[in-house]
């Protein structure tokens, strides 16, 4: 039994879940997600709880089972609470700032770069070396906090480049350290 599967999901105030043939979409006060629900499972509200059930044991059903509870979970939470990354940048003149509808990023090329930002997630700057991605799409806000991490990785010798808020940079020796 898929033990995660099994587990229902509880539904805060305000937030109402819907089977729509095959797509599953939760309304919240942060907005509405829509989810595709694979062949064979069945979704369906009671008592204030989304239940999720499969039709057989097989390895295949009871894996998408508990994959399926935990979207759906994920969709609930982003309609509430929402999700964020925190990106800090690292570095003599990195920089970044958000222009109207472009995230605007100094990372020492000889252009600045501009990364448009998409409709479905908000990207603020606090300051200039912190970045700050929500939305309600789990998926969607790591998405785009990869791809502005993308632009320039932390190196492993000075630590200059975007990394995650917490992220470990393991560092390493130069080239005097082998002498």
């Amino acid at each position: 039994m898929s033990r995660i599967g099994n587990n229902p999901i509880s539904l805060p105030a305000g937030v109402t879940v819907t089977v729509d043939g095959k797509t599953c979409v939760v309304k919240g006060p942060k907005g509405e997600h829509r989810q595709h629900i694979p062949v064979g499972l069945g979704v369906e509200t009671r008592e204030g709880k989304v239940h999720v059930s499969r039709p057989d044991d097989s390895k295949p059903m009871k894996a998408r089972h508990g994959l399926v509870r935990a979207l759906i979970a994920n969709q609930v939470t982003g309609v509430t609470a929402g999700f964020q990354k925190k990106l800090e940048i690292v570095g003599v003149g990195y920089r970044a700032a958000v222009k109207g509808s472009i995230l605007d990023l100094q990372l020492q090329f000889s252009h600045p770069v501009e990364y448009p930002i998409p409709a479905d997630v908000k990207i603020s700057c606090p300051d200039q070396t912190h970045i700050v991605v929500e939305g309600i799409d789990k998926q969607r806000v790591g998405q785009v906090a990869a791809e502005i991490r993308a632009y320039r990785k932390p190196e492993p010798y000075k630590g200059k480049g975007i990394r995650y808020e917490g992220e470990e940079i393991v560092r390493k020796a130069g080239k005097a350290a082998g002498k």
